[in-house]
């Protein structure tokens, strides 16, 4: 369609309870790249957008914030100030009833050489 030939689907974003927990997991495990952080203090949130460059990432910070907008199949992390220190507080996790999100899709090509490196690094 002539009218979104120029559309990318650039993000899913996800809520992140702890971001000292949650960037580890998807840098070190999942080998994604922290592409950009954008701070709303006023607003008492953090987005980290991380995925997997298949270019340089732009240093200049305005060109950055416009290169990454721009990315296909990006994960924004958001974080709610305070999350981190309130053991009571959750985020749904999509399992339970009202059913909601279902999953991330990450093609990797040798399933079980990508399952027994999660196991090695004790993701469940």
């Amino acid at each position: 369609m002539s009218e979104t030939q120029d559309f990318v689907m650039n993000q899913t974003m996800l809520r992140i309870k702890d971001p000292t927990k949650s960037l580890p997991f998807y840098q070190d495990v999942l080998g994604m790249t922290l592409l950009d952080t954008f701070d709303f203090p006023e607003m008492e949130f953090c987005l980290y957008f991380v995925g997997y460059p298949s270019e340089e990432i732009p240093e200049d910070p305005s060109a950055r914030a416009k290169w990454v907008f721009e990315q296909p199949a990006l994960l924004e992390l958001t974080h709610n100030y305070g999350t981190e220190s309130d053991s009571a507080f959750a985020y749904h996790d999509g399992n339970s009833e009202p059913r909601g999100f279902g999953h991330i899709g990450i093609s990797v090509p040798d399933v079980y050489a990508a399952c027994e490196r999660f196991d090695t690094l004790g993701v469940e």
